[in-house]
């Protein structure tokens, strides 16, 4: 099973970007709100119980992936490059994987603060996201997440996230997620349906 990572700050295309690789290729798309949205019901978002919780849904479901031998997971996701322990979490995720000797790719997108914003509100966001439906609020979270977290990595200075393993970063500012999804095959070389 190839594990493809796609990561970024919110509202960047994700998601959207992890459908069009996965309708070129096969793979299956397990995106952060599939483990997100089931929670908040239940618990504050990153509150002690809610990171378990969730964390521990995500290892699962990559360790069935690779079970499962499917011929590929999408797994979309943020992360903070200056918060502790980050590294190691994302670490423990892809250990199955790793485990399996199977790939792994880390793809990050980027784009700024103002298309990401323009972003919220859009059909898929409101289809698939229901904590993003208050869109007052998801712009507001927008803002505050860029204020506090740092979620697209430096080029210079942060390496790669995963030691060992590719990590694309790709502008995303466009809205043509099949174009950022064909890039994606192309340059690592993953195959297609």
């Amino acid at each position: 099973m190839h594990l493809l990572c796609i990561i970024g700050p919110p509202a960047v295309g994700k998601m959207t970007v992890g459908r069009a690789v996965c309708d070129l290729t096969g793979f299956r798309l397990f995106h952060n709100h599939m483990s997100i949205e089931p929670l908040l019901g239940v618990f504050d978002f990153d509150s002690p119980s809610f990171r378990r919780i969730n964390t521990l849904i995500r290892r699962e479901v990559i360790a069935e992936a690779v079970r499962a031998d499917l011929p590929g997971l999408v797994f979309s996701f943020a992360i903070d490059f200056d918060r502790t322990g980050e590294r190691a979490l994302l670490r423990e995720l892809v250990a199955p994987v790793e485990a399996a000797g199977a790939p792994i790719d880390v793809v990050e997108l980027y784009a700024p603060q103002t298309v990401r914003l323009s972003r919220e509100g859009g059909d898929d966001r409101m289809d698939h996201k229901r904590s993003k439906r208050d869109v007052d609020w998801a712009r507001a979270h927008v803002v505050e997440l860029d204020t506090r977290a740092r979620l697209t990595s430096d080029p210079a200075g942060d390496g790669d996230l995963l030691a060992g393993h590719r990590h694309l970063r790709l502008d995303n500012a466009h809205d043509d997620a099949r174009a950022t999804a064909e890039r994606i095959i192309t340059e690592i070389g993953l195959p297609r349906r």
